[in-house]
């Protein structure tokens, strides 16, 4: 007889990183204000292995304008959110999502004449 082998389900199954409802929540909220001002269009979320990434857009078919990031894995020591730019340059990186999210509110603030 054949002896039965059990599935090892937490070892083969590689965990996600995904966005919390409350990180979400201030991330959707930066991004309405910048539709409503007409700058940003489209978005994308991706949940990898190490990251997840909500990605923006001016248009569906482009590189994304800027990549709000979370990497558990370097919580302990830059934090854990990044914002990239669209060159692949790190804008703003912390602990605290709505700090870095700061950043991105800076580019809705216009000189009215």
């Amino acid at each position: 007889m054949n002896s039965i082998t059990p599935f090892q389900t937490h070892a083969s199954t590689p965990e996600q990183v995904a966005f919390h409802r409350t990180e979400l929540n201030e991330i959707l909220s930066i991004y309405g204000r910048m539709v409503a001002a007409g700058e940003w269009r489209d978005y994308g979320i991706s949940t990898l292995r190490d990251v997840a990434v909500f990605s923006v857009f001016r248009r569906t078919a482009e590189n994304p304008l800027y990549r709000i990031e979370k990497r558990p894995k370097m919580r302990n020591r830059q934090g854990q959110y990044a914002v990239i730019g669209i060159d692949g340059q790190v804008l703003k990186r912390g602990h605290d999502l709505r700090m870095v999210l700061r950043v991105l509110e800076r580019k809705l603030i216009r000189a009215v004449e």
